[in-house]
């Protein structure tokens, strides 16, 4: 994560969604549909970290919107968040072809632009969603499986990994995993589940 993530910046998300979809600082921009710069709103209490759009949200040009965007929102409900509360975005805001992993140069093309979200939102808590977005936030190498479920910061926000709902639709076993973890989440927001 670049420097200047704890620093408010003098735009607006709205000025970064502008730079986003007009961004071709790498090869995704060459096969993208639509940027997804990500959504919510600005001083969204919690602000949700995923990898990258999908074929559906290259569509939309909005992040989280197929299956694994509804079991996001699932996710949220049970904490009694709802989407439009969260600020939601993604490690790279264009598709990877074939929804392939992110290259390291890829993530770092785009990581200007979520340092300046997370900035902006300035959210108590940020939900990382698997591997990559552990790898963009905390440094390479990172496992997922070994630090999900594990407060750290960034910053001052604190940071909860856990399992990717795409992970999760794949190895229903680990949603109990993940459950324990946004019930961290939710504890750390005062929000009684």
């Amino acid at each position: 994560m670049p420097d200047g993530v704890g620093q408010v910046p003098a735009d607006s998300l709205d000025d970064v969604a502008q730079e986003v979809r007009r961004c071709v600082a790498c090869t995704l921009s060459q096969g993208r549909t639509q940027a997804v710069p990500g959504e919510g709103p600005v001083h969204a209490r919690l602000m949700v970290v995923g990898e990258g759009p999908g074929q559906q949200e290259d569509e939309a040009g909005r992040p989280f919107v197929g299956r694994a965007g509804q079991l996001l929102t699932d996710m949220l409900r049970a904490i009694h968040l709802e989407r439009p509360e969260v600020f939601i975005a993604n490690v790279v805001k264009c598709r990877p072809p074939d929804n392939r992993t992110p290259t390291p140069a890829e993530a770092e093309a785009c990581a200007p632009f979520l340092a300046r979200q997370i900035a902006l939102v300035n959210p108590e808590v940020i939900l990382v969603l698997g591997r990559t977005a552990a790898e963009a936030l905390m440094g390479p190498g990172v496992r997922i499986t070994a630090v999900r479920g594990v407060w750290t910061t960034l910053g001052t926000r604190a940071l909860m990994p856990t399992y990717h709902p795409a992970y999760l639709l794949r190895d229903p076993r680990k949603k109990k995993e993940a459950w324990e973890d946004l019930q961290r989440v939710a504890e750390r927001l005062g929000i009684p589940v």
